[in-house]
């Protein structure tokens, strides 16, 4: 969002799954959010240019990625998890 936090949603009962799954750490908008496929972690890219891996079970921040000289549009992992792109 343009608030630079992410935010994680119960589908079924479209609520907020915890407020503390509020993921403040961009500075900007998060542009894009995906889970891994085993659902373990969330990455989040921002036009902060940081790359940000949460855990998704805690809400608690993994790491920051840098290095962009410019917004984060996309990301993804690769099929396998291992890679963040």
């Amino acid at each position: 969002s343009a608030d630079g936090q992410v935010k994680i949603w119960d589908v079924e009962t479209v609520t907020e799954v915890w407020q503390a799954f509020s993921l403040p750490g961009h500075v900007t908008q998060v542009r894009s959010i995906s889970f891994s496929n085993d659902g373990r972690w969330i990455v989040s890219g921002s036009t902060d240019t940081t790359v940000k891996i949460w855990n998704a079970a805690t809400g608690a921040e993994v790491c920051t990625l840098t290095g962009h000289m410019d917004e984060v549009d996309e990301v993804t992992f690769s099929p396998d998890g291992t890679r963040v792109v």
